[in-house]
């Protein structure tokens, strides 16, 4: 497992190989999401991030977090009701949300990560990623029904 450091030096690496500017709000921005379990949605980073940078704006997270995504640098999740969560990419996994607390959670599913795709998706053009979502309840939502 990367340690924080390391995650740290390949993201300011993966900016510079993209031509992406290394500004004091991507870094702070990458580091809160690669520290959070959560996966915080626009609303939650900025919130939190507001302690060290007080005139950081919604907008600079939304426009931060796209141009990341679109690198490949952060993942973007998108639950039920299209409300966006992010995390920082890290070894293949997959989640399960709840659709009552929203809580998600990382799980690793190696069987359908190795198994071969449908014939019929080869002829489709090329394949880049996959990836399971999970919809349901968790115990303590269960629990209050």
């Amino acid at each position: 497992m990367k340690n924080r450091n390391d995650e740290l030096a390949g993201f300011q690496d993966a900016c510079r190989q993209s031509g992406l500017r290394l500004t004091p709000q991507r870094l702070e921005i990458f580091r809160e999401l690669a520290e959070s379990m959560d996966h915080p949605s626009v609303e939650e980073l900025h919130r939190r991030l507001l302690v060290k940078f007080p005139t950081l704006s919604l907008d600079t997270i939304y426009r931060t977090l796209g141009t990341l995504s679109r690198h490949g640098l952060v993942h973007r999740i998108e639950s039920v009701e299209s409300h966006a969560r992010y995390e920082v990419r890290g070894a293949p996994h997959h989640h399960l949300i709840c659709r009552s607390c929203k809580e998600i959670v990382d799980f690793e599913w190696a069987f359908f990560d190795e198994a071969s795709l449908p014939d019929e998706l080869k002829a489709w053009g090329r394949i880049e990623g996959r990836n399971v979502v999970v919809y349901g309840l968790c115990r303590e939502c269960e629990g209050k029904e």
